[in-house]
């Protein structure tokens, strides 16, 4: 795909649960490569647009394109198999299967070559490593999240979607996750980002979208949401 052409093209999408209109007419573009986030308080629509780009909601109207093909009614279980994957918000990893178990859940698709892939996240994820016969509810919550991402990884995907992976976490084991979404961007993996910590989000992302009640109310490069005085005031505390 090339460079100049959106991965992901959501237009004017609304969803609704009964009669909350959970988003209203949202479009957003996510290009080969980026990290694009999604900032916005709880209940702006973030986590709808993700399950619903991966396909676990109906849209009421509107289209989601990966990779040049409508996928809004597509099951989810064919988009992953496409290359599309969420890390779930709450670290969502299976807590009584162990960590190499958790692993390989996430290559079920793609099995072939699971040594290779298990091979590269304990090159990116040596704790994982270390762990990989525990429990996974034995882990630290920093480890679990680690461990949701990695388990995303082992399905080879082309667009990673993660769903506020720092909430719940202490301010060092923060900085350590965003690093890993830093570093897999580094190493070609394209990534949309929801996160509620703004400022960290913007630090490390290329684009933004400012979700509010399930509408996109600004838009831009990261540098310039930063500079906003509207979302300095709402979500950097300045």
């Amino acid at each position: 795909m090339a460079q100049n052409e959106a991965i992901l093209k959501v237009t004017d999408l609304s969803v609704s649960y009964g009669q909350i209109k959970a988003l209203k007419g949202v479009s957003i573009e996510v290009f080969p490569k980026e990290i694009v986030v999604l900032i916005g308080a709880n209940g702006a629509g973030k986590t709808t647009l993700l399950s619903t780009i991966l396909g676990l909601n109906n849209p009421v109207s509107g289209t989601v394109e990966f990779e040049g093909r409508r996928i809004d009614t597509v099951p989810a279980d064919k988009n992953v198999r496409a290359g599309l994957c969420l890390v779930p918000e709450g670290r969502g990893v299976f807590a009584s299967m162990t960590v190499i178990d958790n692993l390989l859940l996430g290559a079920h698709h793609n099995i072939h070559d699971k040594d290779k892939k298990l091979a590269r996240v304990y090159e990116w994820f040596p704790i994982l490593k270390k762990r990989k016969d525990q429990v996974a509810k034995t882990l630290s919550g920093g480890e679990r999240q680690m461990l949701s991402i990695a388990r995303a990884l082992m399905s080879k995907p082309k667009l990673i979607m993660v769903d506020e992976p720092s909430i719940g976490l202490a301010p060092i084991v923060v900085n350590d996750i965003f690093n890993i979404i830093t570093m897999l961007n580094k190493e070609g993996y394209t990534i949309l980002l929801s996160e509620q910590n703004a400022y960290k989000a913007l630090k490390c992302a290329h684009r933004g979208y400012v979700l509010e009640t399930g509408n996109v109310s600004l838009s831009g490069s990261a540098n310039h949401l930063m500079s906003d005085p509207g979302v300095k005031s709402a979500y950097l505390g300045v």
